[in-house]
């Protein structure tokens, strides 16, 4: 593979960008009509460059724009052409024509310096240039034109809505002893299995507790449900280990133990107040509120 200079190279990457003028693009031309390697690389420059260079259109600078530019580069009036001497080519001394030949190679890398620099000036542009879209794509996307504004993202949420518990009917037992006034009323959630025992008319001595207790034929033995507290009211959810149907059909007994209750987790006196569950409030209808 032929090894190019620089110079060349800057001249095919301008060919690529366009910004040679007439005569540097009849020298690239003719150069890549002889030489297949050299049209390689004017094409891989083109691959490299053409991408960057068609996301941005072109732009035409406004006409004061080119004046500032002639006018910096000192190019805002007729340039006089340079005149040498008429000497013969004998008489110039050969320090002279040395100096000449070195200087040529200075023109030749400072051509070679601004071709780099104007390839590094538009890629540096044209970077510049899709910073500045991708950054108003981020935060301004109505400032693009329709092509180029990024496509809205749609994100589907799915939203469950928690399905309401479904009504649950609530049970009732008056705990009494022979028929006579309530001593105790039990309350039962259907769904919770919670249940609430309410002292109506029963006291107890001062060393001694009322337990409650859950008696079945489905059980070997009665199961206790705790003591009854000192308060109006008792609530605990005891009854959430057990089958519904056992509880609505089993019977609630309430015995006077020591204080603290059974030690051994078995009645140690007779039933005193007894009572089965009933239906006091069907499915669907509002549970009643207690006052407490």
């Amino acid at each position: 593979m032929m090894a190019y200079s620089e110079d060349h190279i800057a001249l095919a990457a301008e060919y690529a960008l366009g910004t040679l003028d007439a005569d540097e693009r009849a020298q690239v031309e003719t150069m890549m009509a002889v030489d297949r390697e050299f049209t390689a690389m004017v094409e891989a420059w083109g691959n490299r460059l053409g991408a960057l260079n068609q996301m941005v259109g072109s732009i035409e600078p406004r006409p004061e724009v080119w004046d500032k530019i002639r006018t910096a580069a000192g190019l805002s009036e007729p340039q006089a052409p340079l005149l040498l001497p008429d000497t013969p080519p004998f008489l110039v001394a050969p320090e002279v024509i040395e100096a000449l030949a070195d200087n040529s190679n200075v023109i030749r890398l400072s051509n070679a310096a601004q071709r780099w620099r104007r390839v590094a000036a538009v890629t540096t542009a044209i970077a510049a240039v899709l910073v500045a879209m991708i950054a108003v794509g981020v935060y301004q996307p109505d400032l693009l034109p329709d092509r180029l504004r990024p496509k809205p993202r749609t994100q589907v949420v799915e939203v469950k809505t928690p399905q309401a518990a479904p009504p649950s009917a609530q049970y009732v037992a008056v705990l009494q002893k022979d028929g006579g006034s309530p001593a105790f009323i039990l309350t039962v959630n259907g769904a919770t299995r919670n249940f609430t025992i309410r002292k109506v008319d029963a006291a107890a001595d001062p060393d001694k507790s009322f337990e409650l207790w859950l008696i079945s034929d489905r059980l070997p033995r009665p199961r206790s449900l705790g003591v009854i507290g000192g308060s109006d009211f008792t609530t605990r959810p005891i009854l959430t280990g057990y089958d519904p149907d056992l509880i609505n059909t089993a019977t609630y007994a309430v015995t006077i133990e020591q204080a603290g209750g059974s030690p051994d987790g078995n009645p140690h006196s007779a039933p005193v107040f007894t009572g089965k569950l009933i239906e006091s409030v069907p499915p669907g209808a509002p549970a009643p509120s207690q006052a407490r």
